[in-house]
């Protein structure tokens, strides 16, 4: 009775510090809210300071925001696994890194505004390594169940801290400029007889990308020897870093086709790429509570579906447009687009919208669900047998033959109730 006493009171802690922890990195969004807004507003912060800060980087915490988030309720109901804590301290580093950030500018653009604010530009100088060094290697190398591959990945957890920290007072105690800050803004903690601390990154960057490297491989081999359960926990990281890196790929591509001079539309899709990393810790809190996990197939299924449609009607939106302005330009010399060439647009993919998804459905159910389309088109075709056949026997070889091809089973057997005996007369003759 004691011990049972002593283990609820010890969850009832842990579950405290947890959501205290996850309460301190939403004041701190908050705050990063307020010096946005005073740093936008004060007259006095030059244009080139106030201009590096826009809306967009506001919604860049809140991937962040739900790091803490799902961290403290993974680790409030999983204590003893460290993904939970893992999750806390990479979006609470991240976000103090903000405030940080903000803070620092304000008060050099704002004189006398808040204390220190030097001192708390150095502290984000070095503090963004540990949170990179967590969010790059360690989730990776422990995720789902907290526990290293084996023993044999013990050097690279070691050599991935070393790495970390080396780097950390690299950028710590390097002299020069405080990179956050206007030009000219030394580091107060430098050391400026060791210049050669400067480029510590050439040489730590290298390893840390390898370390890097090595956590993800980890997970693949993990995956590659994972069975059931296990298995379907790391589709789901799986599933939303495929996403970020799609979206960075497809971002990568257009600043290669456009330089330095994107469209204005490319900034939704940078919008885009900074909200996906919410789908991280969402993922991992599906993954590790295992709630509703063996939901994932059914996730990838309709994302591959929903965004083949969306870019496929999007092609065909702006090509029709497209078209339809140059023709109209070529009949009538104006340059302005009549909105019926918007409008019949819009009919056209409102009448493809369904058979557009019904191909795409069946494409991706034949190219990527083999077997599960296989056994559809075999019940499918059963179904329509079982209409028209009267004989029982031709019937139960059928059904044994479906099972076999569908679910595969080691052996299979059929078993048929008799008839039920009639009932005797309750009447007297």
């Amino acid at each position: 009775m004691q011990e049972s006493e002593v283990s609820r009171t010890s969850g009832r802690v842990i579950s405290w510090l947890a959501w205290s922890l996850s309460a301190l990195s939403v004041a701190m969004f908050v705050a990063i809210i307020a010096l946005y807004a005073l740093i936008r507003s004060a007259p006095q912060v030059p244009s080139s300071i106030s201009g590096r800060f826009t809306p967009t980087d506001l919604l860049m915490g809140v991937p962040f925001l739900a790091f803490p988030i799902m961290g403290a309720l993974i680790a409030s109901r999983r204590p003893h696994n460290p993904i939970g804590w893992i999750c806390l301290a990479v979006g609470s580093l991240f976000l103090l890194l903000g405030v940080s950030e903000y803070y620092s500018v304000y008060g050099v653009a704002e004189p006398d505004s808040v204390p220190f604010p030097i001192g708390v530009a150095w502290l984000g100088n070095w503090l963004w390594m540990p949170a990179v060094g967590l969010f790059a290697t360690y989730l990776f190398l422990l995720f789902p169940d907290g526990r290293l591959p084996s023993r044999r990945w013990l050097p690279l957890a070691w050599f991935s801290g070393a790495v970390i920290v080396v780097l950390s007072l690299g950028f710590g105690l390097a002299p020069g400029p405080v990179a956050s800050l206007p030009r000219g803004i030394r580091n107060p903690f430098g050391l400026e007889g060791l210049p050669w601390l400067s480029d510590a990154a050439n040489v730590g960057f290298p390893l840390l990308a390898l370390c890097i490297l090595a956590s993800v491989a980890s997970l693949v081999l993990r995956y590659r020897r994972s069975r059931g359960e296990e298995r379907e926990q790391i589709k789901w990281i799986a599933f939303a870093a495929s996403v970020i890196g799609l979206l960075f790929l497809i971002g990568l591509v257009i600043s290669l086709i456009y330089g330095s001079t994107p469209p204005s539309w490319t900034r939704l899709l940078d919008t885009m790429t900074a909200l996906s990393y919410t789908g991280v810790p969402i993922a991992l809190g599906f993954a590790v509570l295992k709630y509703r996990l063996y939901d994932i197939e059914v996730i990838i299924n309709r994302t591959l579906v929903y965004g083949s449609l969306t870019l496929l009607l999007a092609l065909v939106y702006f090509g029709g447009v497209t078209a339809t302005q140059a023709i109209f330009r070529t009949l009538s010399g104006q340059e302005q687009q009549p909105q019926l060439a918007i409008v019949v647009s819009t009919l056209v993919i409102a009448a493809l919208f369904n058979p557009l998804r019904r191909r795409i459905q069946a494409f991706i159910d034949r190219r990527f669900y083999r077997k599960k389309y296989d056994a559809a088109k075999t019940l499918e075709a059963f179904t329509a047998r079982l209409r028209d056949e009267t004989d029982l026997q031709a019937l139960n070889g059928e059904l044994t033959k479906v099972v076999r091809e569908t679910m595969q089973p080691a052996h299979v057997s059929l078993w048929l109730r008799p008839d039920p005996p009639p009932r005797a007369s309750k009447g007297r003759e």
